[in-house]
């Protein structure tokens, strides 16, 4: 019997913890996953990933430098990096200065976690230089060749897949039962506490309308915990200041998204990757548009998903249906649709020629592509060292920035002292330290949501 494969995943939040681990299932069905947190102001707590769900058979927190130490000791054969794109570039010229010459490394695969609305051209060109870019659909893909390609660089590595989280049931109308309304809200889409607050008065104001309906405020995280994006207007506490407080049929709810949708026959939200996760289960989702269609929103992403809706219209009664073309442009397969469709190229192993065959050409598994390119990689004898698009040739004042931040020399190779080497170090003091790191992090995320906005509102006065 083979050897399972050695799969790594950093991740640097709750969601790209959810994203890399379940992204590298679909890449090597067959393996031992080992799990990674990078260290920082949005590492997950226990709750969080517990919520999320996907287990890893050993899970440690690191920083940078400590990954790549152990990358280099542990030869892993696949590593998922499910990070920002600063950390992505960081962790890819760390490699490049382990493996300078071509040698037997392991297989880089990097992505992104959800809808990808801003910051487009930055973030794909902090993640060039791995194996293969996972794009999430045929759209997102022709978007991401045409990044590199503008700049002069390959675009080989970047493979289009599907969001590897989309699953659950098909939607089965209410019947009988309770009509359920989630709101899927957002950490920081809107931003701005007027905005939350309106939005959270409207779905208070849709439940007391429809009593016969239930509606759940779907929230990402607790107060005191941070997801990928900053949040300094929890709903939680915007809640308990509703007039009159949240009615009967309207609470606040947390879990497991999937889990959540099982029972929904409405998903609202601004932007949420909810949604794709909803309309994958044909559920009808509504993107909402009281406050505008705009880039800051994240909403223009679905114009043409025929989902676009406010409130008035939830109201009245409206469930929107998403629509087929865009759907399986956007990576969503509905029960019962055939494999995502797509024509455009899907770029072939690093150095090699790029193929034609899509996620749907491959049986309509949106990942046999990936796991073939994956297992070409893992066959070659030697790969050749990361070659990310900045170097100090082409960003000489950009790079070396981003790589201090995680403590690394201009040259990838990690500045002294930033692997800490535990080796004799007393348990006594490991816990000591780790109670202090998470202090530190509690006192950071009590700064952001509670004295933040008072210095902010003081500062309008």
């Amino acid at each position: 019997m083979p050897e399972r494969k050695r799969v790594a995943v950093l991740a640097d939040s709750d969601t790209r913890w959810k994203w890399g681990a379940t992204t590298a299932r679909r890449l090597v069905p067959d393996q031992r996953l080992t799990g990674y947190l990078l260290r920082g102001r949005a590492t997950p707590t226990a709750r969080q990933l517990g919520e999320v769900g996907v287990r890893a058979d050993r899970l440690a927190e690191v920083t940078c430098a400590e990954f790549l130490a152990e990358i280099e000791r542990e030869r892993y054969d696949v590593v998922v990096l499910a990070l920002v794109g600063g950390a992505v570039q960081a962790v890819l010229h760390g490699a490049r200065a382990l493996w300078p010459a071509p040698a037997r490394r392991p297989v880089f695969v990097t992505g992104y976690v959800g809808v990808v609305y801003e910051k487009l051209a930055d973030g794909l060109l902090l993640r060039h230089g791995a194996d293969l870019v996972l794009a999430n659909s045929r759209h997102d893909a022709e978007r991401f060749r045409a990044v590199y390609e503008g700049v002069g660089t390959d675009a080989g590595a970047v493979t289009e897949t599907a969001l590897p989280f989309l699953g659950g049931a098909p939607y089965e109308p209410a019947g009988s039962r309770a009509h359920t309304v989630v709101f899927a809200v957002q950490p920081s889409v809107p931003d701005s506490r007027a905005d939350r607050s309106y939005l959270l008065q409207r779905a208070v104001g849709h439940a007391r309308k429809h009593p016969d309906r239930e509606v759940l405020i779907k929230l990402r995280s607790k107060p005191g915990e941070h997801t990928t994006h900053l949040e300094e207007q929890p709903y939680q506490r915007l809640a308990e200041k509703v007039p009159g407080g949240l009615p009967a049929n309207c609470r606040l709810v947390y879990g497991n998204m999937g889990e959540v949708l099982d029972g929904a026959d409405l998903l609202v939200t601004v932007s949420s990757t909810a949604a794709l996760e909803s309309l994958h289960r044909s559920i009808p989702t509504a993107v909402l548009t009281d406050l505008g269609v705009r880039e800051a929103l994240g909403n223009h992403h679905f114009l043409g998903s025929g989902c676009l809706a406010s409130w008035d219209q939830l109201d009245s009664g409206l469930l929107p249906e998403g629509d087929p073309v865009w759907l399986a442009a956007h990576g969503v397969r509905t029960p019962g649709a055939p494999g995502p469709a797509s024509t455009s190229p899907v770029g072939g192993p690093v150095g090699g020629p790029a193929s034609a065959v899509s996620g749907a050409a491959a049986g309509g598994d949106a990942y046999a592509v990936a796991r073939a390119k994956v297992a070409g990689l893992l066959a070659a004898t030697r790969l050749p060292s990361p070659a990310p698009y900045y170097t100090l040739t082409t960003a000489p004042g950009y790079l070396p920035g981003i790589l201090a931040r995680h403590r690394l020399a201009p040259d990838g190779t990690p500045l002294p002292g930033a692997a800490r080497q535990e080796e004799g170090e007393s348990r006594l003091r490991r816990r000591l330290r780790a109670h202090l790191r998470e202090a530190a992090r509690g006192a950071y995320r009590h700064g952001v949501q509670r004295v933040a906005p008072v210095i902010r509102r003081l500062g309008e006065l």
